[in-house]
């Protein structure tokens, strides 16, 4: 069997990255990109998430670590903000109590949309360990404002704050301009109307005018050689009277 010369040789195996500058050449396939809006719109958004600087308890430890070098999660676009009106992503980390929940409805408000929450830790879930005989933590964080991703732990891991953040980033990838109306949120909370009271206020300030504080004890008075007020000695007087009978 003779082969025929006169066909063309093999092309030799492509180099994917090679070492000299690429030729610009005139296939359409390498010179235009096809794309939807929803896809660049979207990804635009999940490549430069910019998470607001909030914490109320020790979750905020861990995600602090996250902008050290260590786990460094400025790779992900994430840079943190001070200022609600540019930031689209709260991470609640840290137990929310009643003092605390309108500041934190307050912020979310401020935040320009589309934003996006991360509840993190069991105290912002679920109330934790204050679920059971606290008067004032907050029983899940989603009784103020939505809750994108839940992420539980006591507290959870740095690792785990990234692990939440990649879910975050794929659903926004499958958001939709057109239907983010339909499935817009209606109603903020759903809870059960409490059965706590309101009862007086223990600290009045009142001690702070006692005569104690103002007029030390005789006692005291003559041991840093202070000289004693006459309503003193005029009690002390009464008080052996009486013990006199």
């Amino acid at each position: 069997m003779v082969l025929n010369s006169n066909l063309p040789t093999q092309d030799k195996e492509r180099i994917i990255n090679p070492i000299e500058r690429p030729t610009v050449t005139q296939d359409l396939s390498e010179n235009v990109i096809l794309t939807t809006v929803d896809d660049l719109y979207n990804w635009a958004r999940l490549s430069s998430l910019w998470p607001l600087l909030f914490g109320t308890a020790c979750c905020f430890i861990e995600f602090a670590a996250l902008i050290g070098s260590r786990f460094d999660f400025d790779r992900f676009g994430l840079i943190p903000r001070s200022s609600p009106r540019q930031a689209d992503l709260i991470i609640t980390a840290g137990t929310i109590t009643m003092k605390m929940a309108p500041q934190l409805v307050r912020l979310y408000e401020q935040m320009p949309e589309p934003k996006y929450v991360i509840a993190m830790g069991a105290c912002t879930i679920t109330g934790g360990m204050f679920s059971v005989d606290s008067p004032t933590a907050v029983r899940g964080v989603d009784k103020l404002i939505p809750v994108d991703v839940y992420l539980p732990g006591c507290p959870p891991r740095p690792e785990a704050i990234i692990d939440a953040i990649i879910k975050l980033r794929k659903k926004i990838a499958n958001d939709s301009i057109q239907e983010r109306d339909q499935i817009k949120q209606t109603h903020r909370y759903y809870s059960t109307t409490h059965n706590l009271k309101p009862v007086a206020e223990i600290l009045t300030g009142k001690y702070m005018q006692s005569d104690t504080r103002f007029t030390p004890p005789k006692e005291l008075a003559e041991a840093i050689g202070l000289p004693v007020p006459p309503a003193l000695l005029t009690s002390q007087k009464q008080k052996e009277e009486t013990n006199r009978g």
